[in-house]
């Protein structure tokens, strides 16, 4: 038992920073290419990202980890293989509701993270990134890392979510993460500022919250943001 659960907890270990690594190697590539020079004496501080976010992702793959092995070895979760469990329609609704309810969490628990003493205590540590970069995505604290860590594996206690549609999840948590790091847009404007851009949050929206710090607190969508009236625009990046 102990054994298998070990070996669930270091593939999702490896997992997760391989992920990590693939993603931001690929946008940092692509930052390369589009616009050279972009990160230019940003190494140091890619250097302390990466470092950074290989401990986080030791974090993120133990909670992940137990998940996969009481998913697989007990029925634990309600993740679900048969298309046929539910109608079909449920397949993209559960992923909204997952986007959602990972969104809630990540905006109240940010916002926390912005209250002096924990921001000195923790979430320093990822606006220590000035610029962020394609690198920064996962550069947290540990304390922050937990936080973030434990929300998909817990959803999987309470939603239903087929496995194809998890992964789903996963990989817009992902590319999102990554992209929103970036330091500029790489969606085309019409898209950003159009009905659907509106609600979504890109680059441009993100980059307002390490530029400003008090505003733009959420990850997916800028529904938190602007209910609570901390929605602050776009960059100009």
């Amino acid at each position: 038992m102990w054994i298998a659960l070990a070996i669930s907890v270091l593939a999702m270990v490896a997992i997760v920073a391989l992920r990590y690594l693939a993603a931001s190697g690929i946008f940092a590539l692509a930052t390369a290419k589009v616009r050279p020079g972009f990160y230019v004496g940003l190494e140091p501080q890619m250097r302390r990202e990466v470092a950074w976010s290989m401990l986080s992702a030791v974090i993120y793959g133990i909670p992940a980890g137990i998940m996969a092995w009481g998913w697989h070895n007990h029925g634990w979760t309600r993740i679900y293989t048969d298309f046929a469990d539910f109608p079909l329609w449920y397949l993209p609704l559960s992923v909204f509701a997952y986007l959602f309810a990972h969104d809630t969490w990540f905006y109240w628990t940010h916002r926390l993270m912005h209250v002096p003493r924990w921001f000195k205590l923790a979430h320093a540590v990822h606006h220590a990134s000035r610029p962020p970069t394609a690198w920064a995505a996962m550069s947290f604290h540990p304390i922050e890392a937990l936080t973030g860590a434990i929300v998909i594996p817990a959803l999987v206690f309470f939603i239903p979510i087929h496995i194809g549609m998890l992964m789903v999840v996963l990989t817009i948590m992902t590319v999102m993460g990554v992209t929103n790091h970036m330091g500029w847009e790489m969606f085309p404007r019409w898209l950003v500022h159009s009905r659907v851009g509106n609600w979504v949050i890109t680059a441009s929206h993100h980059q307002v919250h390490h530029e400003a710090y008090t505003c733009n607190y959420g990850l997916y969508f800028r529904f938190w943001d602007r209910l609570c009236k901390t929605d602050r625009g776009l960059s100009s990046k």
